[in-house]
């Protein structure tokens, strides 16, 4: 019997079109599950746009127009763009629909039955001339924790702590800039501390099966927030706000993460109903691989694992759905290893990337590099045409184009293969034979290696036989080595097929195979005498100047401008200036080395012969005096730092320069020599005070 396999790719946010961020998920995802379904499993790719929520309200107040109307035209603009990459899922809906309502009302009821949603009065931020409570993201402050300021009410996203809208410093409104006043009113919590054992299940290393649910790193990341202990989880939002209205409780509204994933349910049984199937023999069955058994497999990025490993999985158990097989955790795409860029033309959206580049192209180079890890991803533009123009042009569709032209000037007809061949056809199989568990576990990027790999090998025996020489005197023997070549690349279509279906359906026709290519047919023999039919060209060099107007017409887009940088509650805003990217993330132990204090430049002088460099003299109080070096002298003249208080890394070990001892390091900000800024302190701080 054949595995039931649900697959899901994280739900696009409804108010922006889609980028290529998007898209790296959107493919990894299908070409996972037209992988599956090369096997025989029954693989359904149920997918949606994500709807609800404040920006979308914001958006919408922001253009005149109605929610509706906003998500309506985003569903057009996802949908085109997602089939013109080819991505092949079985649905694609909305969680602004009745089935969505449905089930979240249904789950709600099964929490709620157990005991898992409790009804507290919360303290929230009022504005009196918006007339309402405010949202997260309707409101913003200073972080508490690190005094960033403008950081909306949920988040930092200089510091990246969690916090309620009531914790910001002088909060604001958002929308009028009012500041607003404390208000008490109803919410709704789920305890998910009471989930605690489940899920510590759930996140163990496998299951029954001995199949992984998790990757290891992300394992390790959730269950530290398990071991920290649960927050209990709002899940409810006072109106206005554009969603789905909690049975029983009116005014009130689930929260968009909490409907958003039931999206995934709502689609499974929009699809259904559509063909003549029951949404409970997917979501109402157990996870598994047996008779009757199900898996669900979700693959998302990294920056929304908490939703997706902690309050997903606990609300499908208590509720008694299907909880997740696996969930594939991909990091973030950067373009010329730089976080996207709207200044620079590398925030692309997938609507202007179809207008310039074969999104077959992309399709392959994501699928070439990406493996089952959570790294980020560098979509580098130079090694993007040399990776393309090496595989596609010049390994495998060399192997196919040389073997068949060749074939047509003796008839267009396949002989039987040579012997000398055997090693090469056996070593060709072996490798086809590894890739369906390649694909299983999210490893494309060695599946298609050992595409090449057949690619690099069969070239390689075409040129040393060279039949083209042979054509006149040996015509048999000719045939017979250049039919070596159509069997291999009958074996490539195979292994590029989950990638690029069109190259495979242009290899199915050129040898009028009975049926489509799959894992358990791909290898069989192709028959002597067999006349193949038109020759489709496969793959035509990228130029680099197509990615040249590519990147000059992302730049003129102005509709980047309203493109999300993910999928969750926030509109990305736009800036005219660039950072280096954020380096990983760490835990606060990392800290404990590290000795800032309160210093106080006492004394500052140029360095002779060189240009950049001061050399201060800063007092640390009771620590005493350090002689520092720093390359400021670009931005900042001796006279303007003397007498201010700043940052010193204090216990940097000493570094003999060759104009004296550096003891210590000054903190500063800034992108080039001339733009820099050092963080200066109250001049109330006192020298030598420990910074924490």
């Amino acid at each position: 019997m054949a595995n039931k396999v649900l697959v899901t790719a994280a739900l696009t946010y409804a108010n922006g079109p889609a980028h290529l961020g998007h898209l790296l998920e959107a493919i990894q995802t299908d070409v996972y599950a037209r992988a599956r379904k090369m096997s025989g499993d029954e693989v359904i790719f149920m997918w949606a746009d994500d709807t609800h929520g404040t920006p979308i309200q914001v958006r919408a107040r922001r253009e005149g127009i109605e929610p509706e109307a906003l998500i309506a035209r985003a569903y057009e603009e996802h949908l085109a763009t997602y089939r013109g990459f080819g991505v092949g899922f079985d649905i694609f809906y909305t969680t602004h629909s009745e089935e969505n309502r449905k089930h979240a009302g249904a789950i709600f009821a099964a929490l709620r039955a157990r005991g898992d949603v409790e009804v507290r009065d919360v303290e929230q931020l009022y504005s009196e001339v918006d007339q309402m409570f405010l949202p997260d993201r309707l409101v913003k402050g200073t972080c508490p924790v690190c005094k960033t300021p403008d950081q909306y009410g949920d988040s930092c996203e200089a510091c990246g702590s969690t916090y309620r809208p009531t914790e910001l410093i002088e909060p604001y409104s958002t929308v009028s800039g009012d500041k607003p006043v404390l208000r008490t009113s109803e919410h709704l919590f789920v305890g998910l501390g009471r989930h605690e054992d489940f899920l510590r299940e759930w996140l163990a290393p496998t299951d029954e099966g001995g199949r992984t649910i998790l990757q290891d790193s992300v394992r390790k990341f959730v269950l530290d927030w398990v071991d920290k202990g649960l927050r209990d989880w709002d899940i409810s939002r006072e109106a206005p706000y554009f969603g789905i209205e909690i049975p029983g409780f009116p005014g009130k509204y689930f929260y968009v993460w909490f409907d958003a994933p039931i999206g995934y349910i709502a689609a499974t049984d929009k699809w259904c109903q559509d063909n003549g199937q029951d949404v409970d023999s997917w979501w109402k069955a157990p996870a598994g691989r047996g008779d009757g058994e199900v898996e669900i497999v979700h693959v998302i990025g990294k920056d929304i694992v908490y939703f997706h490993c902690l309050f997903w999985p606990a609300m499908l158990h208590a509720s008694g759905y299907t909880v997740p097989s696996r969930v594939q955790v991909h990091g973030w795409l950067k373009v010329n290893g730089e976080k996207m860029s709207k200044s620079r033309g590398t925030f692309i959206l997938g609507k202007t990337f179809l207008e310039h580049v074969d999104p077959a192209y992309l399709r392959y180079y994501l699928a070439a590099r990406l493996s089952n890890n959570q790294d980020d991803f560098d979509l580098g533009m130079d090694d993007f045409v040399n990776r393309v123009n090496a595989d596609l042009v010049n390994k495998a569709a060399n192997v196919a184009s040389r073997s068949v032209k060749a074939l047509a000037k003796l008839g267009g007809t396949l002989g039987a293969l040579p012997e000398d061949a055997g090693e090469l056809v056996a070593a060709c199989t072996a490798r086809l034979a590894e890739v369906p568990g390649l694909y299983a576990n999210f490893e494309s990027a060695q599946a298609l290696r050992l595409a090449m790999e057949m690619a690099e090998d069969t070239n390689g025996y075409l040129n040393e036989r060279a039949p083209w020489k042979l054509t006149k005197t040996e015509p048999e023997l000719a045939r017979s080595i250049l039919s070596v070549g159509v069997y291999v690349s009958k074996l490539i279509a195979a292994v590029l097929k989950p990638v690029l279906p069109a190259w495979a359906e242009k290899v199915e026709a050129l040898l009028k195979l009975d049926a489509p290519l799959t894992w358990a047919n791909a290898a069989a023999p192709l028959p002597a005498g067999l006349e193949l039919g038109e020759y489709q060209n496969l793959a035509v060099r990228l130029d680099p100047k197509q990615l040249d107007a590519l990147i000059e017409a992302s730049k003129q887009d102005v509709a980047a401008d309203a493109a999300l940088d993910g999928g969750g509650e926030g509109e990305a805003e736009s800036f005219d200036y660039e950072v280096e990217a954020l380096a990983d993330e760490v835990g606060i132990e990392a800290l404990d080395g590290v000795d800032l204090r309160v210093g106080k430049i006492v004394e500052c002088e140029g360095v002779p012969k060189a240009k950049k460099l001061l050399r201060l003299t800063v007092d640390l109080g009771p620590l005493g005096r350090r002689n520092v070096f720093s390359g400021i002298a670009k931005s900042y003249a001796p006279e303007q730092l003397v007498g201010k208080h700043v940052v010193v890394f204090a216990n940097l070990k000493p570094r003999k320069m060759r104009f004296g001892l550096s003891e210590g390091m000054i903190m500063a900000a800034g992108a080039s020599d001339d733009a820099v800024t050092l963080l200066e302190l109250d001049p109330r701080s006192l020298p030598g005070d420990k910074i924490s």
